[in-house]
């Protein structure tokens, strides 16, 4: 039987705020950079601070707020982007070795040493195994980037013994 330890929650949900996060701060930087003007505009003292009191010349806040948009939607769309790639990926335990990726996979024979010392304080363990070329790897497993991973230690930690 084999026990899965898919991507948490808790990283899904902090890439989400993260991505909301870079589109408010774009609309509120376009906002002031390029609605300001309007006398219509809540802003509008903004804007006469940063360029009509300063000779119609923008100031470098003003030019931050113009230029800084652009970028901060491409970091929500790199963030999302992100978030897609990485919403399925799961840790594997099946009968004969540790599935981490497609290319990533730790045979139960290879694994030398589990060091669970802080496994209950702060959420993570580590693996100290051989890989393919025959050199000491290590490998550190967070309860923040996967959840049930106290079952995969578990199922570890039996075929081990």
């Amino acid at each position: 039987m084999a026990i899965e330890a898919p991507i948490s929650k808790f990283k899904k949900t902090n890439l989400k705020i993260y991505i909301v996060v870079c589109v408010a701060v774009a609309i509120i930087f376009a906002y002031d950079g390029y609605l300001s003007k309007y006398k219509w505009s809540w802003r509008y003292n903004f804007y006469k601070e940063h360029v009509l009191d300063n000779d119609g010349t923008p100031t470098s806040t003003m030019n931050f707020n113009r230029k800084s948009p652009p970028f901060f939607i491409a970091g929500a769309v790199l963030l999302g982007a992100y978030l897609f790639a990485v919403k399925n990926r799961k840790i594997v335990a099946d009968e004969n070795e540790l599935i981490i990726s497609s290319k990533e996979r730790i045979s139960y024979d290879s694994i030398q040493q589990i060091n669970k010392t802080y496994f209950e304080k702060k959420g993570f363990f580590v693996i100290t195994y051989k890989d393919k070329d025959g050199k000491e790897a290590r490998r550190k497993l967070n309860e923040r980037t996967y959840d049930n991973l106290a079952a995969i230690l578990d199922h570890l930690v039996a075929k081990i013994s």
